[in-house]
């Protein structure tokens, strides 16, 4: 089974922005439908301005760009512009991120991350449906704003979220949410809570989409997974994931690594990731056994999954070979 949709993260690793013409056009020929920006090594904006120009069909989305490193009219101008250059092919994903790139990266205190995602989006949506964006919420006010330049379609709004709360909050609010770092199982859980949202929200539970960014490192080579294991004491120590991994039920088993990481064991934390999270949390084997676990995200409700390449390579011709090979061997059949 192959899903319908099949998304990969963009820019790849090791290529330059300027090669990714030919990575664009020879993975839109391979099947792949959607290409996902994340935001972090590079920008969310620019990778999906050249998809914009180098794709015909393929749609294209943010995941995510941050509602407090961004302010809702910068947002909306954004979306706007995107929505212009790939008519009907833009989503715009926004989401709270993090006290790591939001405090420590940017210098902007991480305060009601629920609160400021519901005002924003309002705000947002506001201006991208022609209106004047004069928005008074609990904890923003913005007034005067208008986008010059409506998009041709309806650009929709994806809204990433960590827990129940913030899942609810996205089904009222968005379009569809983004999801990342959840193992294929954990995806039951979280998109009952979609569902039974959508219901009381008045939406077709079973057309409300679920995009899911899949870590995946198609190859047998052992050191993927002493990839997956930095990548875990990478991000399941920032506190917005901590409570989030609790909440999927998993909060005793990375405890040890936590605590060690808390002290300042850097080593001990890393030695102290379960075996188990490793193997739930990563994807990783042959690519017929890497594809078969993509369709298990499916079939427990992932609308649309995205490749989120794991690269083990270090230097950098390598790695640009590496990612090559992983995007032709994870195509969609």
């Amino acid at each position: 089974m192959t899903a319908q949709r099949w998304g990969v993260t963009i820019p790849l690793a090791g290529i330059s922005l300027v090669e990714h013409e030919q990575v664009y056009r020879e993975a839109e020929e391979h099947g792949y439908t959607d290409f996902w920006s994340a935001e972090s090594d590079v920008d969310g904006v620019v990778p999906l301005a050249l998809a914009a120009a180098w794709t015909k069909e393929a749609t294209l989305g943010t995941a995510i760009l941050g509602v407090f490193n961004r302010g809702p009219a910068l947002l909306a101008m954004t979306a706007a512009a995107l929505g212009e250059a790939a008519p009907g092919r833009f989503c715009l994903g926004v989401g709270s991120g993090s006290n790591v790139n939001v405090e420590r990266w940017n210098g902007v205190r991480f305060e009601r991350p629920l609160r400021r995602v519901a005002d924003v989006v309002k705000a947002v949506r506001m201006a991208l449906d022609g209106e004047q964006m004069n928005y008074a919420g609990e904890h923003l006010r913005v007034s005067g704003y208008r986008v010059g330049r409506l998009p041709p379609q309806r650009v929709p709004i994806f809204i990433a979220a960590l827990q129940e709360k913030m899942l609810r909050q996205a089904v009222r609010l968005g379009d569809g949410v983004c999801l990342t770092w959840v193992s294929a199982e954990d995806v039951k859980q979280v998109v009952a809570v979609v569902r039974d949202e959508a219901k009381k929200a008045g939406k077709d539970p079973d057309a409300f989409q679920v995009m899911c960014r899949i870590n995946i490192t198609p190859s047998t080579d052992a050191r993927a997974r002493e990839a997956y294991r930095r990548a875990i004491t990478g991000y399941l120590n920032v506190p917005v994931y901590r409570e989030y991994h609790a909440w999927l039920g998993r909060g005793a088993a990375l405890r040890p690594m936590q605590e060690f990481w808390d002290a300042g064991n850097r080593k001990s934390a890393l030695e102290a990731v379960p075996d188990s999270i490793i193997d739930e949390l990563g994807v990783f084997g042959t690519p017929e056994e890497c594809r078969a676990h993509v369709d298990r995200f499916v079939a427990n409700g992932v609308t649309i999954p995205v490749m989120n390449f794991m690269n083990v390579e270090t230097e950098q011709a390598a790695k640009a070979e590496e990612s090559w090979a992983m995007l032709r061997a994870m195509a969609p059949r």
